[in-house]
């Protein structure tokens, strides 16, 4: 009498998994356990300017598939394109981001975040109660109009590169080379460190 019937590592009726199908999930677990590196920028010049970088860097921490690995000093900035003494000072600051979302979806993370602190876009140059930019995704080099990498005036601001080079001593900007190099290139005029300021790694 035959043993009942069970399907066993040696039984005919099951297929192996093709490798095609191993190597796939195997390159998604890497996506996922390998997660990108980008760098954003953090402006604001109206309310509670410390306040609102802090929140930002919080918010992008509370994002799924994202978390806040460095964040810079506080430098105080001379807004761009417009009279003096028109509008508040900015704060800046950049944060290094460790992330598995693709650069479109950070993309619209960062809209939201500013949008979450009533951030108006009506006018070029005009205040806002909180920037967020995109600098860098990993060594992506992009000229898609939504969202272009490295952003295309990164490597002539020395409010990004200033802060940048501070948290990240060693950074190249894609497409640019060392920002070290850059910020050496730019005026910092109207950039100044506050020191007597800090915004903290979330928890």
């Amino acid at each position: 009498m035959s043993a009942p019937f069970s399907k066993g590592p040696s039984d005919p009726t099951v297929q192996p998994v093709p490798a095609s199908v191993i190597e796939q999930v195997d390159a998604a677990d890497t996506t996922l356990s390998n997660p990108k590196r980008a760098v954003v920028a953090l402006g604001a010049n109206l309310g509670n300017r410390l306040e609102t970088l802090q929140g930002a860097i919080d918010a992008l921490e509370d994002t799924p598939g994202v978390r806040v690995k460095g964040v810079s000093p506080v430098y105080e900035t001379e807004p761009w394109g417009v009279a003096p003494d028109s509008q508040p000072s900015y704060f800046n600051a950049v944060v290094i981001l460790k992330t598995t979302l693709p650069p479109s979806s950070l993309l619209e993370r960062a809209h939201a975040v500013e949008e979450a602190f009533h951030r108006v876009r009506d006018e070029r140059w005009g205040p806002r109660t909180l920037d967020v930019d995109i600098v860098a995704y990993a060594d992506v080099v992009s000229d898609d109009p939504q969202l272009t990498l490295p952003h295309p005036r990164a490597h002539e601001r020395a409010f990004v590169l200033a802060p940048w080079h501070d948290v990240d001593p060693d950074a190249q900007l894609p497409g640019h080379g060392p920002v070290a190099d850059l910020l050496d290139a730019v005026t910092r005029d109207g950039v100044a460190p506050r020191a007597d300021l800090e915004l903290r790694l979330p928890e």
